[in-house]
């Protein structure tokens, strides 16, 4: 393998370089930064005159040929098979996250409501009446739900989220194989095999059964490829506008994937920068330049949704303790997961929170693999720090308490000294290890290319070159072949809402109140709104809420449900399985307290686990007996609501 003009020991290849008189600014990317190959994409160059210059590669522009065409071909094939279930049965939703398939198909809706309504994009009160949901504040992916408006309007926000699942991953790894073939490898094979892992990581398919937000990382390679281009003289001004706008973009995707790329990337930069300093002194003052410009215009830009999502209406400060308390079990680095054709669920279970939080699992395969590589290739400065910066964000995930195959070890972890601080404060830490992916990917990409380079430049060990690459490569890949996502029929869209009956009881002075009220485990509700194109406003809502607590009005802090308030703990509470308590005077108050609050206009309820005991409950509060139609039992409770002289009293009981 070489880096740009410097092979595995150090030495000039003199196989990736121009003589000076043909080497450019554009071109000067820097050895240990740029890893380039010399199957044709770099200019044979004549002997160079030091070894500065021999640092100095000339990269020819590389058009899309038919084998890149093969190979972005791969990642669309494997993007439709892992979402197949989706696809074949569009009946179904995901099983181990329903919620969340739910909370990104209300996203894309309000997306298209931006787009044909003209609504306010940072905030909406369609969910969690009256109070609302600050859009920022939780992931509105206004980047994706604004281009996929047209998929959403003609064929409804629940086919919108599978194009938008499917498309994440066939872009992520259509964009990690260009940028690792264009800048960092030259051989084709060796920048998909890094892409494929970067794409369907154990961690990116356990995301992947609920959140396309966090698998939409199509722009993570281009912001490291443009984040390392600003060290090129003389482009200050046109690199930083360049990567700038790679911020904001990505910044309405998912700010923690563009948050955890700009940590990597910054301590890649400083190590980088530090071990470099004597022999290219000349590096840092083009960098900051440029740096100062993508700060400068992507602080102007993003100026005013943060100042929403961090000081606006229904802004949090941070998330639960319970939550920041998320560590990645240190025995979960060499297990396999559930997604994983070698994994099973009651290892998993034990070793993550829950499916969709799985972001370890290597196994000990690729991990044996990443170290080889890492000692193999140990006289690469920027693949050791690559190298450093996996050990440190796997440490960063452990969480502030180190967990050892289920038990507590009683150790502290680096992050007990980090997840206090603002904005970290806001991050799940077992989602570090996420990161680590990209991490391997690279290093996995300029491994193979070192046995590429091998097995030309040295024809006697080629065949057990590629006999050991591809068998290690296996071994560690094979195992983690990702099973296709698991689904499961969901509940229709009751006709009450399909046929427009609602429109008849709600309108801008009154609600629809679901029973329960839409929560982590009862998302329905908003898949109602979604399909009418947020025309219908609804009380509750799952979504990150600042905690209101009587007790303590100084806790910000993020819940994933609104504060509960008499009726919906009620109801939750008989769902749950509890028993139906006495139906008081004092609760029939309390439930038309929260009526009005929520400014009901009908009150319904769909066939489900324990509909009898709230529909029995629910009759009690309000002194009558619903209607069923549409598929819904329904209460028409606007004459309560609206006549401020209106009380319940004991009616009608079953």
């Amino acid at each position: 393998m070489t880096i740009t003009g410097l092979n595995s020991t150090g030495q000039s290849t003199g196989g990736n370089v121009l003589p000076p008189s043909q080497v450019t600014a554009d071109d000067d990317l820097d050895a240990e930064l740029i890893a380039l190959g010399s199957n044709g994409s770099v200019t044979a160059p004549a002997v160079p005159d030091s070894p500065a210059e021999a640092e100095k590669p000339q990269v020819r522009r590389r058009l899309i040929t038919w084998r890149d065409v093969a190979a972005i071909t791969t990642f669309v094939i494997a993007a439709f098979m892992l979402t197949a279930p989706l696809w074949l049965n569009l009946d179904h939703e995901l099983r181990d996250d329903p919620q969340d398939q739910a909370f990104f198909e209300w996203m894309l809706a309000h997306g298209a409501r931006v787009l044909t309504d003209g609504a306010y994009p940072f905030f909406s009160d369609r969910l969690n009446y009256p109070d609302g949901v600050n859009m920022m504040a939780n992931t509105s992916v206004l980047a994706v739900s604004l281009p996929l408006t047209p998929v959403t309007l003609l064929f409804g926000p629940h086919v919108a989220f599978n194009v938008f699942l499917t498309g994440a991953l066939a872009l992520t790894g259509a964009s990690w194989y260009l940028v690792l073939s264009r800048r960092f490898v030259t051989s084709r094979a060796a920048a998909w095999v890094g892409a494929l892992f970067a794409t369907f990581a154990p961690s990116m398919v356990s995301h992947a059964g609920g959140h396309p937000n966090i698998v939409s990382q199509f722009l993570v390679p281009l912001i490291i490829w443009r984040t390392l281009e600003l060290r090129v003289r003389g482009k200050a001004v046109r690199n930083g506008l360049i990567l700038a706008g790679l911020l904001v973009w990505q910044a309405f995707i998912n700010l923690e994937i563009l948050f955890m790329t700009a940590v990597g990337l910054g301590v890649f930069c400083a190590v980088m920068a530090g071990v470099r300093r004597k022999d290219h002194p000349g590096e840092v003052l083009p960098f900051l330049r440029a740096l100062g410009v993508t700060a400068a215009v992507t602080l102007a830009a993003l100026a005013y949704p943060l100042s929403v999502q961090f000081f606006g209406p229904q802004s949090y400060q941070g998330l639960a303790e319970g939550v920041r308390n998320f560590g990645a079990d240190l025995a979960s680095f060499s297990a396999y997961s559930r997604h994983s054709m070698a994994g099973d669920s009651a290892t998993a279970s034990r070793l993550a929170q829950n499916p969709a939080e799985e972001n370890a699992f290597f196994g000990w395969g690729l991990i044996v693999l990443f170290v080889g590589l890492l000692i193999w290739m140990r006289r690469s400065r920027a693949v050791l720090a690559l190298g450093g910066i996996a050990v440190l964000l796997g440490a960063m995930s452990l969480g502030p308490r180190i967990v050892f195959n289920g038990s507590d070890t009683g150790l502290p972890g680096i992050w007990a000294a980090l997840h206090y601080l603002p904005v970290l404060n806001a991050a799940v830490p077992t989602r570090w290890a996420m990161a680590i992916a990209p991490v391997v990917a690279i290093v996995l990409a300029l491994g193979c290319q070192k046995a590429a380079d091998m097995m030309r430049t040295q024809p006697t060990a080629r065949g057990p070159v590629r006999v050991a690459m591809i068998t290690a490569v296996a071994m560690a890949l094979v195992p983690l072949i990702p099973r296709p996502l698991a689904t499961t029929p969901m509940d229709p869209v009751p006709d009450f809402v399909t046929s427009g009956a609602w429109r008849a009881y709600v309108d801008d002075a009154h609600t629809l109140v679901a029973l329960p009220l839409p929560d982590s485990s009862y998302p329905d509700p908003l898949r109602w709104t979604a399909v009418t194109g947020q025309d219908m406003r609804i009380a509750g809502a799952y979504a990150l809420l600042p905690n209101e607590n009587p007790q303590n009005p100084g806790d910000r802090t993020a819940m994933f449900a609104p504060p509960w308030r008499p009726t919906s703990g009620l109801i939750a509470s008989i769902r749950g399985g509890n028993p139906v308590p006495v139906i008081t005077d004092a609760r029939r108050e309390m439930a038309l307290a929260d009526l009005r609050f929520w400014k009901a206009g009908v009150v319904v309820l769909t066939p489900q686990t324990r509909d009898i005991e709230m529909l029995r409950a629910m009759s009690d509060l309000l002194g009558f007996r619903p209607t069923w139609t549409g598929g819904v039992w329904m209460w028409d409770v606007r004459n309560l609501v609206d006549d401020p002289d209106a009380v319940l009293t004991a009616g009608t009981t079953f």
